[in-house]
This record gives C-alpha cells, structure tokens and sequence, in this order.
C-alpha cells in the first residue's frame, strides 16, 4: 500500500482547493517553486495527473477531484480532533474563523469579542467581512452570519440578535429640495443610495412589505456603495435617499439630521443567526464564543 507523505497530500489539497500555486503557497508558508515541485513528485509517484495547469489557473482532473474528495473530509476531521484536544488545556485555544456582513461585525460580534479575548490570550479570531453568503464549509470557516430567513435548513443556527427593521431616511434638506414619497413605487422619482451585492448579481432592489402585500422597488441615483458608513454620510450630506438599518439611523433621526419615510412599509424582520455545520464538533474555544453571542431577549 502507498503510503504517501502527509505534507504531500496535505499540499495537493490546498492547491486543488485554492486553484491557484501562489494561493495556496502562501497558506503554506513555502516557495512556488517548491509546491509546484513537490505536486510534480506527487503525480511521479502516483503515476497519475492530478493537476491539471495553464498560464492562468490550476484545477483538479478527474483522479485529482477524487482524491480531493476523499481527502479533505478525514483532514478536516483530524483537524476537528485536534482542535478539541484544547479542552484537556487549562485555558482554551485556537482560531476561530467567521464570515459576517458588516452590520452584525460591528454591532454583534465585536462587542462580544471585545469582553471575552482579553481573558483568553490564546484564542484567535478571524472575521472576514463579506456580502456574497459564502459557502462556510468550503470555505473552511468555523461559522457565519446572516439574517435568520438566509440560513441554509441543514445548519445550525443560533439566534445572536433581536428582529429588524430597515428604514429609508433623507436629510432634511433633501426632503425640502424634492418631497416626501407617500409609497415605494414614489422612490422610482428620488435620487436614491444604492448598494450593489454579490448575491442579488447587481443593484440590490429595495425591499417593502405592508398588509401582507410585498412590494420591490429598483432604485436610480448616483451613487452605489457596498457598506453602510458610505450610504449613511451621503444621506446626511443631502445627496439621495438610503435604506439602512433602523439602528444605524436612530440617533441621526433623534438629532433631526435625518427624517424618516415610508416607515409603515417597513416590519421587522429576523435578525442575525450564527450557524455552522450540523456535523462540526465545536472546540471550546468556539463554544466560549457561541455562548455570550446568544441573544436572549
């Protein structure tokens, strides 16, 4: 029986996984050149291609995506295993990696962060912030977050915030300038703050919903943002209309700086969920985490 260095096949997966030799080099602190030589002496040995390689991407062939496919589940396992060894530690350890929209990063997940990482130095974590709903197996994360209604039925989910509402808000100033809309169909003759998104493929369409009848509105401006400071300072600065969380705006609208508009066309709506993979054995580290994000209102 072939009995294939660890590193080896541990490198072919990254490689296969990441479809790129400069990628994956960099995940495992090694040259180029010394990955491509060592998946060169890999398929030598296997008598088999498991790479297949142009000027500009790398993918798996067929005997490469099966060997990618058995792989990489036992190494995640291991890796799981390995990470749960850090209960028999006196203090928990490791990186917990999340993948998260902003919105929640700043007002969910750091606060929680900021209280338990000073007592445990040896946690790590790593929040990426991203719109596209990334698969978070494939991706290798521990967990995301997302609006309750996003999360996939086969994971995991655990309620990290109260219900929401958006709001659409303008300055004063706007309002003065160009009117009061009475419905969302009005917005089509508004200078409007969009967001573009990965997931809508494009300028995401407002969204309204009032008498149970529900109600898309695709929205003209200037300007396109994908984060909420961005869209938030354009609003106050006079220039458009923006849909924004109500929290995010509350303390504008109690100043007067913003005014608030088709308010009964907004409900609430499930807030954020951290999820992961139903499978996934949680390291203490991760459960440590999981705990004071619980929302328990």
């Amino acid at each position: 029986m072939l009995r294939e260095n660890v590193n080896d096949l541990l490198a072919f997966v990254a490689v296969a996984r990441e479809r790129s030799f400069t990628r994956a080099a960099a995940q495992l602190g090694v040259s180029q050149s010394a990955l491509s030589h060592t998946m060169r002496a890999l398929e030598a040995r296997l008598g088999l291609r498991l790479l297949t390689r142009t000027t500009r991407s790398v993918s798996p062939t067929q005997a490469g995506e099966r060997l990618l496919l058995s792989l990489a589940p036992h190494f995640e396992q291991i890796e799981g295993e390995l990470a749960a060894l850090s209960e028999l530690r006196d203090k928990p350890a490791g990186t917990i990696r999340i993948t998260t929209g902003e919105h929640p990063a700043g007002t969910i997940l750091w606060p929680a962060l900021e209280r338990l990482l000073p007592q445990y130095p040896d946690i790590n974590v790593e929040m990426i912030i991203d719109y596209g709903l990334t698969d978070i197996v494939a991706e290798r994360y521990d967990a995301g977050v997302r609006l309750g209604e996003q999360v996939a039925k086969d994971m995991i989910a655990v309620r990290i915030g109260p219900d929401m509402r958006m709001a659409v808000v303008g300055s004063p100033a706007y309002i003065a300038r160009r009117g009061t809309p009475l419905t969302p169909q009005d917005l089509t003759d508004h200078t409007c703050i969009n967001m573009r998104l990965p997931t809508y493929g494009g300028i995401y369409a407002w969204e309204f919903e009032r008498d149970d009848r529900e109600v898309k509105v695709r929205t003209e401006g200037q300007l396109v943002f994908n984060n909420i400071a961005l869209r938030l300072n354009a609003a106050l600065a006079g220039l458009g209309l923006a849909f924004l969380p109500e929290d995010v705006v509350l303390p504008h609208l109690e100043e007067g700086r913003l005014v608030r508009l088709l308010e009964d066309w907004c409900p609430p709506f499930p807030g954020y969920h951290l999820y992961y993979p139903s499978r996934r054995q949680s390291s203490p580290a991760f459960a440590l985490l999981v705990d004071p994000l619980r929302y328990r209102g």
